[in-house]
C-alpha cells in the first residue's frame, strides 16, 4: 500500500474530532516556521487529505439533516454546492 493511499485508508477510519484535532497541530506545526522543508510538505499534503476528510464528514451531516428536518416526511435532494455560489 501506498503512503498516500495509507493516509487516506486512516483518514476515513477517523472521527471528525480527532481529524480536526490533527489537522490543528499540523497548522501549529508549520506555523511555527521551524519545520524542515521536506516534513513541512509531508505535513501539508496530510493535512490536506484531513481537511478534505472533514469536508466530506461535513456534507455528508448536511444532507443528513436537511432529510431529518423536513417536516412532511418528504426526502428532498439538496446541492449544497449550487447553494454556495
Amino acid at each position: 500500500m501506498t503512503k498516500g493511499a495509507d493516509t487516506t485508508a486512516k483518514a476515513n477510519e477517523i472521527s471528525f474530532e480527532d481529524a480536526m484535532e490533527q489537522l490543528e497541530t499540523i497548522v501549529e506545526k508549520l506555523e511555527q516556521g521551524d519545520v524542515p522543508l521536506e516534513e513541512a510538505i509531508s505535513m501539508f499534503q496530510e493535512g490536506m487529505q484531513l481537511s478534505k476528510e472533514c469536508h466530506s464528514k461535513l456534507t455528508s451531516v448536511e444532507k443528513k439533516m436537511d432529510q431529518i428536518l423536513h417536516a412532511d416526511g418528504e426526502i428532498e435532494a439538496t446541492d449544497f454546492q449550487e447553494e454556495e455560489e
